[in-house]
């Protein structure tokens, strides 16, 4: 029988601290939140691999590599007065594990089903302070906005102006741009009417729906 516990220890002390996550309160957070609850029972041995594991039936969807997410929570910079805007909370790891950092989380979901899952998952581990709304990625949750950090779960084409634009003035947003191995994390800030981003580090993280760059047709 697996030992999710040492599996969770092991992944904090060989994924996280090995990839310059120095931040206490994500490693704290990190080795609490039980990824195993957050994927279907045929992928819970495969939950604390350095790998994307799938959150669905399908293997349409995926939870983030620990340690690719862990640098862009750090990146975040999320505070306890913060309040953040998860965009492609899947099955809901995620939403669970800022919730721990932030004063409040809201998670949004393309897929109702795995925006269930997520608000299940949440009720089961007695998490209050996030909840997730069923609803298009690429157009944020406007209703909440604006938000101190919008961390962007997963890997965009491109990035809409619907997120930044539900940015709090000095509001941070991270996001992977780009697929596969040309994926790299920027980290976008608001200051007044500008938000400019830089660049933070390479990152291969699965793509979210939603976010493709529309096709140009050539003649």
């Amino acid at each position: 029988m697996v030992n999710f516990a040492e599996q969770r220890t092991l992944m904090v002390d060989n994924q996280l601290r090995t990839n310059d996550i120095t931040d206490l309160r994500i490693i704290g957070a990190m080795g609490k939140v039980p990824r195993e609850k957050f994927v279907p029972e045929k992928f819970q041995e495969l939950a604390y691999i350095d790998e994307d594991v799938c959150v669905d039936d399908g293997g349409e969807r995926k939870m983030l590599k620990p340690h690719i997410f862990g640098r862009l929570v750090q990146l975040a910079e999320i505070s306890d007065k913060d309040v953040v805007l998860v965009v492609g909370a899947a099955s809901g790891y995620g939403v669970a594990v800022v919730s721990y950092l932030a004063e409040s989380v809201v998670g949004l979901e393309v897929d109702l089903a795995l925006c269930e899952a997520a608000s299940a998952n949440l009720e089961q581990l007695g998490i209050e302070n996030a909840a997730v709304i069923d609803g298009q990625l690429s157009d944020g949750y406007a209703a909440d906005a604006p938000y101190d950090v919008i961390l962007v779960n997963g890997s965009v084409d491109e990035l809409p102006e619907a997120l930044t634009s539900q940015m709090k003035e000095e509001g941070r947003l991270v996001v992977v741009e780009g697929e596969g191995n040309a994926g790299v994390a920027k980290l976008y800030t608001k200051s007044g009417a500008n938000v400019s981003s830089r660049f933070a580090f390479n990152a291969h993280a699965s793509a979210l729906p939603g976010f493709e760059k529309p096709e140009v047709f050539e003649f």
